[in-house]
């Protein structure tokens, strides 16, 4: 047969054969369709930071950035003796402390949670009340005026019977004060704590769409987290995973899986000293999480650690390496956003973060660029991967990491061209490979 001749192509099939099986399919392909409709493509903040009630005031954030970095004037006062503490590469010391430096002072938080749970406790309804509608009206200015974290909103009390009404209250008295102060902000995040049973999560579900009418706003507007810090939220009684229950019971509402190292931890009965990120008992936890809720559009969120930068310089830098070790070792495992728990965490925080995304720039950007050239190279890239590479470079993107300019010279990409591969629609990966 001469070259360039059509080649012949045979079947044996009936086209009814073919419709057959789209025919039995149907209802699978709605399913996931359903259930799986991939990450929501919106930015993803590298922490949440938690205020307790009745210490949430108008200067929290811009408190916690000045905090920050009088802690690193004060123990760390230069790149080199940062780098030092920390490990990092002589190449990307000064690059990684001055982009620290800039973020603590441009964004010091990028998710707040005023909490009334563990970090508030129990005190009279009249006060609880009123700093929640505080909470309400500090959040709402913040908005109006252009000085939010990105992200902001409370945690309640959980839906257990001793605590369940008194959450309900705080819950509506924060909602109802945004309506009044002029709406609900896009950066809204409301967190349910102790989850036990995917029936706790369709009450929550329940409890919004009654305010929901209640206001004539758009159904399924309120989303929350549902913060998993109990063996029971794992596994259930029959052996299942809970959680994957309890985000199909969130009708579409769940946003985010935040891990309770502490709770979870005292649980199971790890002793105080071992409770930890990074311990066994946690590192199962949060695999159960993470595959249960991958192409959900449910983003998994670590914990914290208890171990405070504070006192002299000696100790403050040994929670440092600490907090910058866990950090990095959640990001490797594609937790990419975490707990922090006092404002001298935000230089390692961001530090951890920074390299993460420093580091691997170059070959990401070089990969993903040969895989949209369809160029050679010693690495044969998959369209999972190349999905995979686009979304690291946007994570990098998004929190300061990197640069739109030096991610573009790299890549050939827009920010749209790297959105396209990081949230292809279902079956895009397939056509991304012809």
């Amino acid at each position: 047969m001469g070259q360039g001749q059509q080649e012949r192509v045979a079947t044996s099939l009936a086209g009814a054969v073919s419709e057959g099986i789209a025919a039995s399919l149907a209802s699978v392909d709605a399913e996931l369709e359903r259930r799986y409709p991939g990450d929501p493509g919106t930015r993803q903040p590298v922490h949440t930071v938690y205020v307790p009630g009745d210490a949430f005031t108008a200067d929290t954030l811009r408190s916690w950035g000045g905090r920050a970095l009088a802690a690193l004037d004060e123990h760390t006062p230069d790149a080199a003796s940062f780098a030092a503490v920390l490990g990092l590469e002589d190449r990307l010391a000064e690059d990684v402390y001055g982009r620290v430096r800039a973020k603590l002072e441009r964004e010091p938080v990028e998710d707040l949670r005023v909490d009334f749970e563990d970090g508030y406790g129990d005190r009279p309804g009249a006060e609880e009340d009123g700093a929640a509608a505080r909470a309400a009206r500090l959040i709402s200015e913040a908005y109006g005026d252009g000085t939010a974290a990105p992200y902001m909103g409370i945690r309640v009390k959980c839906m257990e019977a001793a605590v369940r009404d008194r959450g309900i209250r705080t819950l509506d008295v924060f909602l109802t004060g945004l309506m009044e102060a002029g709406g609900l902000p896009d950066g809204l995040v409301l967190t349910l704590p102790k989850v036990t049973y995917p029936e706790q999560v369709t009450a929550m579900v329940r409890l919004l769409e009654a305010f929901e009418e209640a206001h004539g706003l758009e159904p399924g507007r309120i989303g929350f987290e549902i913060q998993i810090e109990t063996s029971q939220a794992v596994l259930a009684a029959d052996g299942t995973a809970t959680v994957a229950r309890m985000i199909q019971a969130a009708e579409g509402r769940a946003t985010g899986l935040p891990y309770g190292t502490f709770d979870y931890s005292a649980c199971l009965g790890v002793s105080a000293a071992h409770q930890a990120g990074d311990h066994p008992v946690a590192d199962h936890a949060k695999a159960v999480m993470q595959v249960a809720a991958a192409g959900t559009g449910v983003r998994v969120c670590d914990g914290s650690t208890n171990v405070l930068p504070v006192g002299p310089t000696e100790k403050v830098h040994a929670a440092w390496r600490l907090h910058y070790g866990l950090t990095r070792r959640a990001l490797a495992r594609a937790y990419y956003q975490g707990w922090d728990m006092h404002p001298g965490h935000l230089p390692t925080r961001y530090a951890a973060v920074f390299a993460f995304y420093r580091e691997g720039f170059e070959q990401a950007a070089a990969r993903l660029a040969r895989y949209a050239g369809r160029a050679g190279g010693d690495v044969m890239d998959e369209p999972a991967t190349a999905q995979a590479l686009a979304g690291y470079l946007l994570r990098g993107l998004d929190c300061g990491a990197l640069d739109t300019a030096e991610v573009a010279r790299a890549t050939g990409l827009t920010r749209a061209g790297l959105e396209g591969f990081a949230a292809p629609r279902r079956g895009g990966l397939t056509a991304l490979a012809r």
